[in-house]
């Protein structure tokens, strides 16, 4: 089993919903939009998530689950896969980082990694 055989790449982008949150009784509401792409040379499906979300007071949800919005997206070699959700902070700045665990068509389960990625109310970093 090679590195290139099984390569899932996770990108995020987040965004601040101003329109959902307030700030004055510590609601931070969050998008953030995932991109997961297949470089490897089989096919995957991705079975479950597992998140780390932890705001700026150091309060840690873990979030674990089937899928991702309701589905359990197959990838192709080559394929991409973009979906967005949300999530909700008690502070303005936060992160989360976590793994997709993924069953190749040919019988290998792997996790795929979800790199750290801040989550962060305009103008609070620098």
């Amino acid at each position: 089993m090679s590195e290139d055989d099984y390569n899932i790449e996770v990108k995020v982008h987040c965004a601040y919903i101003p329109e959902q949150s307030d700030p004055d009784a510590n609601r931070f509401v969050f998008s953030y939009t995932v991109t997961i792409a297949n470089h490897g040379r089989y096919a995957a499906r991705l079975l479950s998530r597992h998140w780390y979300i932890t705001d700026a007071d150091a309060n840690v949800q873990e979030v674990q689950g089937e899928g991702v919005v309701g589905e359990q997206p197959h990838l192709d070699p080559g394929e991409k896969f973009i979906y967005t959700s949300g999530t909700v902070l008690e502070t303005p700045v936060g992160s989360m980082y976590g793994s997709y665990h993924m069953l190749a068509d040919n019988g290998v389960e792997f996790d795929a990694d979800i790199p750290a990625f801040t989550l962060s109310m305009p103008n609070t970093l620098h």
